[in-house]
């Protein structure tokens, strides 16, 4: 039986990875990226798709957006915006910061930032970085990202996967460096280890009642916010199929796809749900941190 809620004002994060289907690190040993240009990009009627969902059930959410997407649809930013959600940064090219040298990786996130703000007219002050790969090996990405002048990242998942992951960092936000913020995608506890319950394929592959109970094992046992991510490419079981790739990145890739839209449908009717830089940056942070203050010790 779960406690009573800690806070039942709570909202989470919802968060989306915009990119492309062919830009996914798990398609990388089969499709050059210097043949993504040449490719059916899909990301813009996939946007105007998750817009209108968000719109129609009065959701903000968070964007990180790709810089190779933004600069050849720049309307995908601006409608972004003009809904009134959070345009944050995804880099600028989906490399894996664990896979460049600390230049490199400035010369990306900061190229996606001007970027960004350029068409959209506002800060870009949030980060995640490509299949969460801001680890162990490469923990000096926390100081080039304040060099860069974003506030928060959410690149840690603190679960372990063959792909990513650093299964003993935090669950929760946490300061990584001085004026900046980590803010994991969501996990559950259960004994000795981590469960991801912050969707992508997990949120496709298991059944949605138990995605639910998960999140909101983590509102009201943990008293937390959870932070939720998805991609468009999840949204549209009609996108050319990649020839070629192996079975896991088959299965992983288009496991339950149709289904995916009408999961998160729901998901936006279960849950209250806002942008991550209002959340943890913003008033809801702000609240948090009153009544932790006038809670008794």
């Amino acid at each position: 039986m779960l406690m009573p809620t800690k806070n039942p004002a709570l909202r989470n994060a919802m968060s989306i990875d915009v990119e492309d289907y062919f830009q996914v690190s798990a398609f990388a040993p089969y499709i050059r990226r210097e043949d993504w240009s040449g490719l059916e990009c899909r990301v813009e009627r996939n946007i105007d798709t998750i817009l209108a969902l968000l719109a129609d059930k009065q959701v903000k959410a968070t964007f990180f957006t790709l810089g190779w997407i933004a600069e050849r649809y720049p309307q995908v930013v601006r409608s972004i915006v003009a809904g009134g959600h959070e345009l944050a940064s995804h880099g600028y090219g989906h490399e894996r910061a664990s896979d460049l040298t600390p230049e490199a990786f400035l010369a990306d996130i900061g190229s996606a930032k001007r970027l960004l703000e350029d068409l959209g007219g506002v800060p870009v002050v949030g980060y995640r970085a490509p299949s969460f790969s801001i680890g162990k090996g490469n923990l000096w990405a926390f100081d080039v990202l304040r060099e860069a002048g974003y506030r928060y990242s959410s690149s840690v998942y603190p679960i372990a996967h063959d792909h990513y992951g650093m299964p003993d960092s935090p669950r929760f936000a946490y300061p990584v460096r001085d004026g900046l913020l980590e803010i994991p995608v969501t996990t559950l506890r259960v004994g000795s280890r981590n469960l991801p319950s912050s969707g992508g394929g997990y949120f496709r592959l298991l059944p949605y009642a138990l995605s639910r109970w998960m999140i909101r094992r983590v509102n009201e046992v943990d008293g937390e916010s959870a932070v939720f991510y998805f991609h468009p490419w999840e949204i549209d079981p009609e996108q050319p199929r990649v020839a070629g790739i192996d079975a896991k990145a088959r299965f992983r890739h288009y496991v339950n796809i149709a289904r995916t839209q009408g999961r998160i449908a729901r998901l936006l009717e279960d849950f209250r749900w806002g942008r991550m830089d209002e959340i943890f940056l913003g008033r809801d942070a702000s609240a948090r941190a009153a009544e932790a203050t006038a809670s008794p010790a």
